[in-house]
């Protein structure tokens, strides 16, 4: 694991860390944590786990912390100026490995990398897990509109825990209608954490990187 720092556009400076792949990279991927107000940060079992899933399977991965979480540099920003720290995530991961990138984003994360990806080109590929919708109480920007949803024509992963109040079946079922191509993925006897499922649940993001990513 490799420590590192990189530099949002409007200055803000992020701390990370970049896991290398095992064996010859094939592409990238940027890990982006739960909400800094709730305690997220990249240091957490479910990104662990996804983090050594897609190096085991050729990606570069890097995760970072949100600006004003531990030790980068800035201030929390409402999910909106999070978006310019997922961008500067995708350039520093892409430096470290050519090759496609996948973005997975978890709660927090999720909604930031679901309207990032919206207006990144770079974004080959979407997992989200745990993805805040309806009145789930969680202080972020609204998604981006059903119009604009219908026009983002890269693989997306949909995943929450049968548990999970933030993210209803029914609300990410209709999402997946809005989003396509889409995978829609409940794990059963889990909820808005995945503890202890996230073995099972890393696998699956594995597994869908492999499809999405190099067909």
């Amino acid at each position: 694991m490799d420590a590192l720092r990189f530099t949002a556009d409007d200055g803000v400076s992020i701390e990370g860390d970049l896991r290398p792949p095992d064996g010859e990279p094939r592409g990238s991927a940027v890990l982006c944590h739960a909400h800094p107000r709730g305690g997220g940060s990249k240091d957490h079992p479910i990104l662990w786990a996804i983090r050594g899933e897609l190096a085991g399977r050729g990606l570069a991965v890097l995760s970072f912390n949100f600006r004003g979480v531990m030790g980068s540099g800035g201030s929390y920003g409402a999910g909106r100026a999070e978006e310019r720290d997922v961008a500067a995530a995708i350039g520093r991961a892409r430096e470290a490995a050519a090759g496609p990138t996948l973005v997975c984003g978890w709660s927090f994360g999720a909604n930031v990398a679901l309207r990032e990806a919206c207006t990144d080109e770079r974004v080959a590929a979407l997992a989200l897990l745990g993805i805040p919708l309806g009145e789930s109480g969680l202080d972020l920007p609204p998604l981006p509109t059903p119009s604009e949803l219908r026009v983002f024509r890269r693989p997306v992963l949909l995943v929450s825990g049968q548990g999970d109040t933030f993210s209803p079946a029914p609300e990410l079922e209709s999402l997946a209608r809005t989003l396509r191509p889409s995978e829609l993925a409940i794990v059963p006897g889990t909820d808005h954490f995945f503890w202890r499922r996230e073995a099972q649940v890393a696998e699956r993001i594995g597994n869908f990187a492999d499809r999405a990513l190099f067909g």
